[in-house]
């Protein structure tokens, strides 16, 4: 069961040294360092030697890496590069099926790799790409969209499908699933709602693209007093009677399924 907080994950361009700086002082629960979308061609090399640089700077936090695709021409240096600084995980972009997920993973290290699911390809083959080895799906909504020749909807009702086939995907692997990001800045409450929605569907948190989305995406997967404290008198009644198999509790009946459903939210627990 994935009980590590992982709420906000704030994707960080690696070749921005203001953005390296600031982020060391960030509320996010994981920082990404960002090879792909976020730096020119004409940046690839100096961002790879700054992400390389920072990792260690931005400990205790969990630090990822999200190199380019191994078949672009920026793709094996960043892996031989970031696998040699040892960050948390490497994130892989365009993950297309398990062969790539077995193959990237066998030439990380060691190192955990997470998986992005960003094509119709993707989505389908997302429950054997999970089973590959890998420690966390994020799901890349903006090209999958692209990919799915759809556009932006409120309330987001094209991507349900491939959202609910991220989260089952890693759950059935026991892996974290990661939702995309909000590109619209200045859509306050309709981000809410998105992180809101996330947290719905089983997510366990959302990729950002801007420091202002952290604490909303923080307040939204950060369970409440009230789910706290149930979560604990789940947890502490059958530690009571171990040999239980369901317990009375509040005027309801729990079983041992709800001690893991307790556990997930006091991992989220501030």
């Amino acid at each position: 069961m994935q009980t590590r907080a992982r709420r906000s994950l704030l994707y960080v361009p690696a070749d921005k040294p203001r953005a390296l700086e600031k982020a060391r002082s960030l509320d996010a629960d994981v920082i990404i360092l960002d090879l792909e979308d976020a730096v020119a061609p004409a940046a690839k090399a100096a961002a790879r030697d700054a992400a390389c640089a920072a990792i260690e700077t931005l400990r205790p936090r969990e630090v990822i890496v999200r190199i380019n695709a191994l078949d672009t021409v920026w793709g094996k240096d960043d892996l031989a590069a970031i696998k040699a600084a040892k960050p948390d995980a490497i994130a892989l972009p365009k993950v297309r099926d398990a062969e790539q997920a077995i193959a990237a993973r066998a030439a990380t290290g060691g190192i955990a790799l997470w998986a992005m699911i960003e094509s119709p390809r993707a989505v389908l083959n997302a429950g054997e790409i999970a089973s590959a080895g890998v420690a966390a799906l994020i799901l890349g909504s903006n090209d999958l969209l692209k990919d799915m020749g759809a556009r932006h909807m409120p309330g987001r009702a094209n991507l349900t499908a491939a959202m609910s086939l991220c989260v089952l995907a890693a759950r059935a692997a026991g892996i974290a699933a990661l939702d995309g990001v909000h590109n619209d800045l200045a859509d306050k409450d309709g981000f809410a709602a998105a992180c809101i929605q996330a947290r719905d569907f089983g997510f366990d948190g959302k990729t950002l693209v801007h420091p202002d989305q952290i604490a909303p995406c923080n307040a939204a997967f950060t369970p409440s007093p009230d789910e706290i404290d149930a979560a604990r008198r789940v947890v502490a009644a059958f530690a009571a009677d171990p040999g239980a198999g369901v317990i009375a509790l509040d005027g309801r009946m729990i079983e041992r399924l709800d001690v893991a459903i307790a556990e997930r939210i006091l991992a989220r627990a501030p």
